[in-house]
């Protein structure tokens, strides 16, 4: 057999370990370098969101104001006014002000709202800790 075919061999699975294994070590790097992508996004985005706050346009400054409203005109109708309109149907359905095969308004998707509504309650906490800090508008 030939010595140099050996060590080809050799040579070759031992590059084919090392691609399939990765070491500690390595794993380690890749999650600090990971993490700092994630840290430099954060602050562009925070960057960003500064921006947006200081313009002064409405469509730039006010686009999480007016999200905010809707959230909450979308939580008044869900659990304030829908029940009551639900209830003053009923009656007025008896009453026969409203024929009887007449259905009610709909409810809202909630899954949806929830989704809104948890993503703003978010942005909401950091503008939170920024007035705690004492960070001006």
């Amino acid at each position: 057999m030939n010595p140099f075919l050996a060590g080809g061999i050799i040579e070759s699975i031992g590059k084919i370990s090392d691609d399939l294994f990765t070491s500690d070590e390595e794993r380690l790097k890749a999650e600090i370098a990971l993490k700092e992508i994630d840290a430099s996004v954060a602050l562009g985005q925070m960057e960003v969101n500064r921006e947006e706050a200081r313009h002064d346009s409405i469509f730039v400054a006010g686009w999480r104001p007016a999200i905010g409203w809707v959230g909450a005109s979308a939580m008044a109708y869900q659990f304030l006014l829908y029940p009551l309109l639900i209830w003053g149907w009923s009656l007025m359905q008896a009453k026969g002000w409203v024929p009887v095969e007449l259905k009610p308004p709909p409810m809202l998707d909630t899954e949806a709202l929830w989704v809104i509504l948890s993503g703003m309650l978010g942005i909401a906490g950091m503008r939170s800790v920024e007035k705690v800090k004492g960070v001006a508008r």
